[in-house]
């Protein structure tokens, strides 16, 4: 069973920092892919990141270019979201999502405020 838990939200002031934390388990695969998605209240979720496990290949929304960066540590099963700059509009949940043998996988969130 693939598992999900995500942590580091948290509330920061508009220019701050903070870094998400995905840890996965449950699968033995070599070949899928890991993104943070989030989800603002009243709108669609939309993905944020996501970072490849064949070949460390990344990719961000536009939004988010610049300031936020992806990374793995295959030791820790674990993806990271360091989030800098942080604006008042990047409040939201932020879900880690597992796509593995064409299957998504959800974590519960991690909410993330960034005060003005």
């Amino acid at each position: 069973e693939v598992q999900i838990v995500e942590s580091g939200g948290g509330l920061v002031h508009a220019g701050g920092s903070l870094r998400l934390a995905c840890v996965v388990s449950g699968f033995t695969s070599d070949n899928y892919n890991i993104g943070w998605f989030r989800q603002a209240p009243g709108k669609e979720r939309e993905g944020v990141s996501c970072i490849s496990s064949t070949d460390g290949s990344t990719h961000y929304a536009d939004s988010v270019k610049g300031r936020f960066s992806i990374s793995s540590d295959n030791a820790k099963n674990t993806v990271y979201l360091q989030m800098n700059s942080l604006k008042p509009e990047d409040t939201a949940v932020y879900y880690c999502n597992v796509h593995l043998y064409l299957t998504d996988y959800w974590g519960q969130g991690t909410q993330v405020t960034v005060s003005s």
